[in-house]
């Protein structure tokens, strides 16, 4: 039995996990509705979520390694992809190892985005450092970046990098 009387699921247990990965996803939901209605009209998180991907890891990335990396299919990608670029935030360039493939590369115009964007979630981050205290936020997210390596790596040693 994974939950004792307390309704509480016993750590290390797959209810324990499931509450876990639970809450990140509601988390998740909230933070892009909150993300997508501050975003210029047009704009929905993936696109956000690209250009936030090309700060943290570095740009020149190909479209199918962005695919990997978002676990989505490379139409969709190039779909996101197409509108960055047609809006002016990324750029791609041919690939100087293949010269076959494109790479894809963050512009000035991208990076003023994504820090405008930070910046007009501003005043609700502040709402919630309000109610929840910043220390302990911040407190969490080296244990939140080691999840997600974990799970980068049990994903990379699937056949085929998916889920």
């Amino acid at each position: 039995m994974d939950r004792p009387d307390d309704g509480k699921a016993a750590p290390g247990t797959p209810a324990a996990l499931f509450d876990f990965f639970n809450e990140i996803g509601i988390l998740a939901q909230m933070s892009r509705a909150l993300l997508e209605a501050r975003l210029p009209k047009g704009f929905q998180q993936t696109h956000f979520a690209v250009l936030g991907h090309l700060v943290r890891v570095a740009d020149g990335r190909t479209p199918l390694e962005l695919a990997r990396a978002f676990q989505i299919p490379k139409t969709s990608m190039t779909h996101t992809l197409a509108g960055l670029e047609g809006a002016g935030l990324v750029a791609t360039r041919p690939n100087p190892r293949d010269g076959r493939s494109k790479c894809v590369f963050l512009t000035a115009a991208g990076r003023s985005f994504r820090d405008a964007a930070i910046a007009a979630l501003g005043p609700d981050l502040a709402r919630l450092a309000d109610e929840v205290d910043p220390a302990r936020l911040a407190a969490l997210v080296p244990e939140l970046a080691a999840i997600r390596r974990a799970m980068d790596r049990q994903r990379d040693r699937r056949p085929g990098g998916g889920p």
